[in-house]
């Protein structure tokens, strides 16, 4: 798949910041899978200082909302 600005990501891009029920998530990016599904491009942001970086499948609600 091609990144260009009329595909939407795939995946969205998250820091988090603690663990388990107290963890605190950001959206600071989307991805897009490579051609060949052996990586992603990312577009970010913002570039965390401290915190985990977490890509998920996007879900049909971000779809919806032009996210």
């Amino acid at each position: 798949m091609k990144h260009t600005r009329t595909t939407p990501p795939s995946h969205v891009v998250f820091v988090v910041e603690g663990e388990g029920d107290s963890a605190h998530w950001t959206r600071i990016g989307a991805a897009w899978p490579h051609d060949d599904g052996e990586g992603f491009n990312l577009k970010l942001t913002c570039m965390p200082l401290d915190g985990r970086l977490v890509i998920r499948k996007r879900k049909p609600r971000d779809m919806e909302a032009g996210r």
